[in-house]
């Protein structure tokens, strides 16, 4: 390892390529390309971590963690929320920082997504000085304490689709917390991450209690999940990723937080407002698909399936998609080419297995090879691949039900269970079919709210545990029971 210098210029904003290590920029020997799915143009080379560099963030991790866990949370608090203000202070720098890493919408990262960096970040610094508390209870006339322990290193590993928000929605908590850090960002989006170690290191926050390691999986994010001195493991992205990091989890008993894949529902009612219901489904394109929380099994009673069709058609037509720069484009392009050619096997086979392509269905030849059209698919065969696996594309599912009963039972009809979203008239209709319903967020004629202080994960296999308010902290910190006696005291 070197730390020779490194820098490349994106969109006008410096960023530095090396990992960020000890409080100290750290280059490897080895580097990888990040091409922007924007144009296709290599935007530069970056440091290429493993073994030695995991190895080396993590003991400097460790060795960062007494001091800074014993600051405690107003102190650690005064520091993040410096941070907090330096995200707001640097949105734009950031927003195209990422637009040209991962093609999403610069107007999305300016007014929400940048935004919502520093609000995890200052969300969960307040929610430790200020509400992180339990209420003495007794137990025959001794008095229970419960606190909340810092627990040592925590490694947070990131997917590409929204990189900085989603790190920061656990490095928010686990600073707070008391821990330390070590993020390894996405290979395909991993420039935010390094602007972030900039600003975390002007904020004040001292060396080794936030570090960052670049790389591929299994060269520099395998070694982390299987590090003894890692007390906390936070994945999001692919079941099959988080089978290989459970098992390397397991051989060191480490705690981990998984949010995995997706094939949420949007079932729409027949007595839903039908202009609402092509609302929220067109809404499920968001980001071109690459959304894990995305209800992209359209569920349609019948009696309304025709005109739901047909306006749906209607309204995916008039989508604009091109440059993500663009104020006036809604949908920009897929991250990488092998992500597309992914995201066209799966509608290709589902076409070869008999349902039947409503709408979109190939790249949009005229923009370039990463947009995808928005895509609809029918009469796909129930069990067939297309319906049951996460394609993570702007590719949504039309299936049609006749009954309520029936309606839940194909919504509750996969392995996953990450979001859902209901459309309907009736507010008692409305609570009888979500009680059932399994998921771990459901939105009633609504999407993507979120609160930072609501529970958020998923069931089955979308994932294992719940981060948010009180619960980020039940997870990030060791918790503590204190028991005193009622006498025994030295007046």
């Amino acid at each position: 390892m070197t730390t020779a210098a490194s820098t490349i210029e994106v969109a006008g904003v410096s960023v530095d390529t090396r990992h960020w290590i000890g409080g100290q920029r750290v280059a490897s020997a080895d580097t990888f390309a990040d091409v922007s799915p924007v144009d296709g143009r290599v935007l530069g080379q970056v440091s290429r971590g493993g073994q030695a560099e995991a190895d080396a963030a993590v003991a400097a991790a460790r060795a960062a963690f007494p001091g800074w866990a014993r600051m405690g949370p107003t102190a650690r608090g005064e520091i993040l929320f410096r941070l907090a203000d330096l995200v707001e202070a640097h949105i734009e720098e950031l927003a195209q920082l990422e637009t040209m890493d991962n093609g999403s919408l610069l107007r999305s990262h300016r007014r929400g997504v940048m935004p919502r960096v520093a609000m995890n970040i200052r969300f969960f610094a307040d929610y430790a000085i200020n509400q992180l508390s339990h209420p003495v209870f007794q137990t025959r006339g001794h008095d229970n304490h419960v606190s909340w322990d810092p627990s040592g290193v925590t490694v947070i590993i990131t997917p590409w689709n929204a990189p900085l928000m989603l790190a920061t929605w656990r490095i928010g908590p686990a600073l707070a917390s008391g821990d330390t850090v070590v993020l390894k960002p996405p290979e395909w989006a991993p420039l935010t991450a390094s602007y972030f170690a900039d600003l975390a290191h002007e904020a004040g926050l001292p060396a080794g209690v936030f570090n960052v390691v670049q790389g591929l999986g299994p060269e520099a994010g395998a070694p982390l999940t299987l590090n003894p001195q890692v007390s906390r493991i936070c994945f999001t992205g692919s079941v099959p990723t988080a089978k290989v990091i459970a098992k390397a989890a397991a051989e060191n008993l480490i705690p981990c937080s998984f949010e995995l894949g997706g094939k949420s529902p949007t079932v729409i009612l027949d007595d839903a407002d039908l202009d609402l219901a092509v609302d929220l489904a067109i809404e499920q394109y968001d980001n071109a698909g690459q959304v894990c929380l995305a209800g992209t099994r359209l569920l349609v009673q019948r009696g309304i399936a025709d005109a739901f069709t047909e306006r749906f058609i209607e309204r995916a037509a008039q989508i604009r998609q091109g440059d993500p720069r663009d104020e006036q484009t809604q949908i920009g392009p897929n991250i990488h080419l092998r992500h597309v050619e992914r995201v066209q096997g799966f509608v290709d086979r589902a076409a070869a297995d008999g349902a039947s392509i409503a709408y979109g269905g190939s790249v949009n030849a005229d923009l370039g090879p990463h947009y995808y059209r928005p895509t609809l698919i029918r009469d796909a065969q129930p069990g067939s691949e297309i319906l049951t696996e996460e394609v993570f594309g702007p590719v949504l599912t039309m299936q049609v039900f006749d009954t309520d009963a029936e309606g839940l039972e194909v919504a509750n009809g996969t392995e996953f269970g990450l979001a859902a979203c209901v459309v309907t008239g009736d507010r008692a209709r409305a609570e009888a079919f979500c009680e059932h319903l399994v998921a771990g967020t459901i939105w009633v004629n609504c999407f993507f709210v979120r609160d930072l202080a609501a529970p958020f994960g998923g069931s089955k296999k979308s994932g294992i545990g719940r981060e948010g308010g009180i619960w980020s902290f039940d997870f990030y910190a060791d918790v503590k029971n204190t028991v005193y006696a009622p006498n025994g005291w030295k007046e």
